[in-house]
């Protein structure tokens, strides 16, 4: 299997790939381990919570967490883990937890695969109707309910903080 962390985050006509760790309605979470070039089972979520939408991450990126940049793909399907979905930014949320040294941030891009087209036109974050965005945001919390990460959501930023993020967070050689 192909290591997805080293994948080039942008594609053709500068499409943003995400590479799928947790398909939607998932009632555990999976990482993709790099190392063994697998996906593992990291933990189950709390009873009754499922993914609202395929999860996992921009490759070729690292996060202050030390991780690649997470990312949530808002559509109304479901993938498997390794799917690469090609989509553009909608915005981020910002996200700050517990680290071992104090607070860090750990925000999640919300993103649009290019091909769905059953939710509109949809072009930034703020688009998604309320109910939405706070269902996102309570997922997030809900999600890290039962581990030590404090997690706290501080707002809601566009496409252009998305794109911003993510070059900021490049790994070796990607552009």
């Amino acid at each position: 299997m192909h290591n997805f962390v080293d994948l080039q985050p942008y594609g053709d006509n500068r499409q943003l790939r995400m590479v799928v760790e947790t398909p939607r309605g998932s009632n555990i979470k999976l990482d993709y381990e790099p190392e063994l070039r697998a996906f593992t089972v990291s933990r189950a979520l709390p009873l009754g919570l499922v993914y609202p939408y395929d999860w996992g991450f921009i490759p070729g990126t690292k996060g202050e967490d030390g991780d690649p940049i997470d990312a949530l793909a808002v559509h109304d399907g479901a993938t498997y883990p390794g799917v690469i979905l090609p989509c553009r930014p909608l915005g981020v949320v910002e996200l700050v937890q517990k680290g071992a040294k104090g607070p860090i941030e750990n925000p999640r891009v919300i993103l649009m695969p290019i091909w769905h087209d059953r939710m509109g036109e949809l072009e930034k974050a703020s688009d998604l109707p309320a109910r939405v965005k706070a269902e996102i945001e309570q997922f997030f919390l809900s999600a890290t309910l039962f581990t030590d990460k404090q997690a706290k959501v501080t707002g809601w930023r566009g496409p252009n903080a998305a794109h911003k993020l993510i070059n900021a967070s490049l790994t070796g050689g990607n552009t």
